[in-house]
């Protein structure tokens, strides 16, 4: 797949400006009402930001298109859908009146959450516009979140395609299995909407046109003949699709999800153990975090972090399980235990087996092995059934609502606190995430066969069990606080301390390959080459040395630097000290940052030199440097610069500007590659003779 499209892309070089104009009829085609059905545009889009990474389409204008295309698209669906209404007449079988009314009411209620959403779900992006229409949406109300919506939906998919472009071994590898999961999740919030009495006015409506269809379908001679033909096979087909029996589609969708999940579970596994790619981009993104890592958001992840220790989810099912019993919902206990039961013992099986150590730069000591994370595992598992329970016990689509936003909110920041704190990597916790549905599909399977066989207890909510549904939630609140204002794990006071290499000669140490030639991508893939080299005393000579050159130590990424280059870059002003774009590289973020203002004095443009330090040191106790540097010469995206593609001309300034000041002791310039004509991961194009500098600082 990777041969085919890489193959292909000579062939979109001569496209130019058509090349926007057929993204923005894929777009359109995308959302247009039951054509979009059978359109890939969300892939076609993905694709067209690879080739915006490769450099054959301009990022921002396919922005644009793709929004303008998706934008057009629902207005034309949400048309049609208001010429549909005269096909709902109260002497029909199905299409209604009373149904139409029905779906005008739910449009009133939930109509811009439904367009908004709508827009992200594959299967009914096309048609919720023209339900909109049929049903009599406000077309302000409609046009807006069709705007805001379709933006972000460009962003989003064009975004995945350029990141990742370069990628596309592991996109290959990772598509396939993301996709799985994501079908798995479609497939368990279907299962939810069949098990839930769910806003019955839209469903009632939308049954009504389904079963029009499956009616027409039936109808059709060839269908009858092919069905008489093999009367076993729809026999069985129409048992597992059976709504009323437990064994027939509820078995069917949750045996269906927990296939997907645990292959990609399996396959999280593989790429664990196998793929370079993926370990690479965990420790750079491990090593990225470290550099944002902040006091304050330490303490506020130190108590997220909480929400899943064992403590907690121990106290915590306690506390549900006692509810539930007072509630005589005691046909969840069982299914509820064995949910949090099985992912505990499966997370421990399996850091015993796969046996990943920690990440080095953790904030603080985690006893046990790191794959898969087990704050992520008991996080779906434990506040994923409780969602459950309360998807099954409330009628309010409001309150569903509100009660799986909240749950989402814990178990994505259980997640960010434990990659943020640096006790996890990436895929410990995308891992930790699919072990915990795995086993959050098969709590609710249980639950589910429990409730066929034996229904639920009546329960006369009497004063004491009100008061006892007050004081224990209360209760288990409390400790978490008193728990997470006494909770001091022992930091992690053990530095990675590479071992030291001690060369008589630094050009060898390039030309033997004992250090990396190139920055490089999330990924590992190759940048920038380094340009510069500096064998100098230590931190503290290097930091001045720059200064006296007239490059001022860029600041470090925090709220308040991130905060003031945003206000600096809106205004036009200088800011001498502004953080810069993490660059890596041998999967290290740069040590030091300096920067020099233009002429312009302007955040929006400078010069950059990024400085990364070595295990290498010279035989009387010198340590070196590598780095690389580049002109900034604009804002890009609103989050990083764009930089001019002549990077040689910005080396020969910071080497004239350290002679000016007469810092250099003794230099050579050596051929470190090959001239290169390149790009780096945001897309700017550079070029360079491939020469460096290997500079002895006074």
């Amino acid at each position: 797949m990777t041969h085919f499209i890489t193959s292909l892309l000579p062939t979109f070089q001569h496209l130019g400006i058509f090349g926007y104009w057929l993204v923005l009829l894929i777009s359109l085609a995308e959302s247009l009402a039951f054509v979009g059905s059978v359109v890939p545009g969300a892939t076609l889009v993905v694709l067209a930001g690879f080739l915006s990474s490769q450099g054959y389409l301009d990022l921002g204008d396919l922005i644009w298109f793709a929004a303008i295309g998706a934008i057009l698209g629902d207005g034309l669906s949400y048309w049609f859908g208001t010429k549909g209404m005269r096909f709902f007449r109260e002497e029909n079988r199905w299409l209604k009146r009373a149904h139409l009314e029905k779906g005008e009411q739910f449009f009133k209620k939930h109509g811009s959450k439904s367009v908004f959403l709508g827009r992200f779900i594959g299967p009914l992006r096309p048609i919720v516009p023209f339900i909109a229409g049929l049903s009599k949406m406000n077309k302000w109300q409609f046009l807006l979140w069709n705007v805001a919506s379709a933006f972000i939906w460009a962003t989003a998919h064009l975004l995945l395609g350029y990141f990742f472009g370069g990628a596309l071994n592991v996109v290959e590898a990772w598509s396939t299995r993301a996709g799985i999961f994501i079908i798995a999740v479609i497939i368990t919030v279907i299962l939810v909407r069949i098990i839930v009495k769910y806003s019955h006015s839209f469903f009632a409506f939308l049954r009504s046109i389904l079963v029009s269809v499956k009616n027409a379908v039936v109808a059709n001679p060839d269908v009858q003949k092919f069905v008489r033909k093999h009367p076993s096979f729809f026999d069985f087909l129409k048992r597992r699709l059976d709504r009323n029996k437990f064994s027939g589609l509820p078995l069917t969708l949750l045996f269906i999800a927990l296939v997907y999940i645990l292959s990609a579970f399996i396959g999280t596994i593989q790429d664990v153990i196998t793929a370079e790619p993926l370990v690479a981009a965990d420790i750079r993104v491990a090593n990225l975090l470290y550099v944002f890592r902040d006091a304050e958001l330490i303490r506020v992840f130190l108590w997220v972090t909480l929400f899943a220790k064992w403590e907690m989810i121990v106290s915590f099912a306690v506390i549900a399980s006692i509810l539930l019993w007072i509630w005589k919902k005691r046909i969840y206990l069982l299914p509820f235990w064995v949910t949090i039961s099985g992912s505990y013992l499966f997370y421990t099986l399996s850091k015993i087996i796969i046996h990943r150590p920690r990440p080095d730069i953790a904030y603080y000591v985690e006893n046990g092995f790191s794959f898969p994370s087990g704050h992520a595992t008991m996080a779906v598992a434990f506040y994923g059934f409780l969602t459950y329970i309360l998807f099954r016990q409330h009628k309010h689509w409001k309150t569903k609502a509100n009660v799986l936003f909240a749950s989402l909110v814990i178990i994505l920041g259980v997640g960010l606190s434990r990659l943020y704190l640096g006790v996890h990597y990436l895929s410990d916790v995308w891992g930790g995430y699919l072990l915990g549905a795995l086993w959050l599909i098969i709590g609710i399977s249980i639950a589910e066969w429990l409730k066929r066989h034996k229904p639920e207890e009546t329960v006369t909510v009497s004063r004491n069990v009100k008061i006892a549904s007050v004081i224990l939630p209360l209760a288990s609140l409390i400790f978490y606080v008193g728990f997470a204002l006494n909770y001091n794990p022992p930091l992690n006071t053990q530095k990675e301390n590479p071992s030291v290499i001690v060369a008589s000669d630094i050009q060898n140490v390039f030309q033997e390959g004992k250090l990396p030639k190139n920055t490089e991508t999330l990924i590992g893939d190759n940048q920038e080459p380094i340009s510069l080299v500096f064998v100098v005393k230590d931190d503290q000579e290097l930091i001045s040395n720059m200064q006296n050159a007239g490059w001022a130590l860029a600041g470090q990424p925090d709220v308040t630097s991130l905060f003031q280059l945003a206000k600096t870059a809106l205004l036009n002003q200088n800011y001498p000290t502004a953080p810069m774009t993490p660059s890596f590289w041998n999967a290290k973020v740069h040590d030091f940052g300096f920067e020099k203002p233009t002429d312009a004095q302007s955040v929006r443009e400078r010069h950059h030199a990024r400085f990364w330090k070595t295990n290498i040191q010279t035989l009387d106790g010198q340590h070196v440097y590598v780095g690389t540097v580049s002109l900034d010469t604009g804002i890009k995206w609103l989050i990083t610069h764009k930089i001019a593609p002549d990077i040689d001309s910005e080396r020969e300034l910071l080497f004239s500007n350290l002679e000016k000041v007469s810092l250099v002791g003794s230099s050579q310039k050596i051929q470190s590659v090959a001239p290169v004509l390149g790009q780096n991961f945001t897309g700017d194009q550079f070029f360079t003779d491939g020469k460096l500098y290997i500079i002895f600082l006074k």
